[in-house]
């Protein structure tokens, strides 16, 4: 296990490393994940060959620390993983990043260009949503006040998500998970999609097959490659890895 401090209260990141050939691979956790559980099957794929890879926890989930005078803002994310990733040497990375990480990596690639070379999105967020009322299959955090989701919403979501997302969720700060769910819902300015089609490094969105982005045809048009990955739902890299592999393989250096 590897670590850095990223903010002035001396919290540290932490992250899982494989060995192996620059340029390095960058994995990002999704809202109330933690990236090696999700990760570690595909990030040691054979197809996939031996790159250097890093499998990060942001602040507040997995085995990161937990400041509370932290934001947990996407831009705030984004910038302590640049901090984590500056101090761990890694520049012009390949960022394969899901759900609510991947609206963190394109924060990272638009605010810190320096560190992303190339951009693999897995179902992600891109635009800002209304958290109430919950939809089928979301976590509904962002419906509650922070108060209200630390004294007892908390519970709920427990209830809602099931016991495979709680598996990580529970590891997670309630109020830094309930600030990073706000503020994926509020969403950034511009959007995250329109930070995207401005970027100018190779992306793809991978997303479940018969369940494509809003607007695919946009961000195809903005140069974005949008694939569809049979057998699979929202956690594409644990439902279908080795189709997740096949892919990745295609778009990484």
């Amino acid at each position: 296990m590897h670590d850095a401090i990223v903010h002035p209260s001396g919290a540290r990141m932490r992250w899982v490393e494989l060995p192996g050939a620059e340029p390095a691979r960058v994995y990002v956790h999704g809202l109330g994940a933690t990236s090696a559980p999700y990760y570690a099957e595909v990030a040691a794929h054979p197809l996939l060959g031996r790159h250097r890879s890093l499998l990060i926890d942001l602040l507040g989930f997995g085995i990161s620390d937990r400041p509370e005078d932290f934001a947990y803002t996407l831009e705030a994310h984004a910038d302590t993983l640049a901090e984590a990733l500056g101090k761990a040497g890694v520049a012009g990375a390949s960022l394969i990043a899901h759900s609510m990480g991947g609206a963190v990596a394109i924060v990272l690639a638009a605010h810190h260009p320096e560190m992303v070379a190339n951009l693999i999105l897995v179902d992600a967020n891109l635009d800002p949503y209304s958290p109430i009322p919950v939809q089928p299959g979301s976590s509904g955090i962002a419906s509650y006040t922070e108060e209200e989701f630390v004294a007892h919403g908390w519970k709920e979501v427990r209830d809602r998500v099931g016991p495979h997302w709680w598996s990580t969720m529970r590891l997670a700060d309630l109020r830094g998970l309930h600030r990073t769910a706000v503020s994926l819902a509020q969403g950034t300015d511009p959007t995250m999609r329109e930070m995207l089609k401005a970027l100018p490094i190779p992306r793809a969105f991978l997303h479940p097959q018969g369940d494509p982005p809003e607007a695919a045809d946009d961000l195809r048009a903005a140069g974005v490659q949008v694939l569809g990955i049979p057998e699979s739902g929202h956690n594409i890299m644990l439902d279908n890895p080795e189709a997740f592999a096949q892919t990745l393989r295609t778009l990484l250096p």
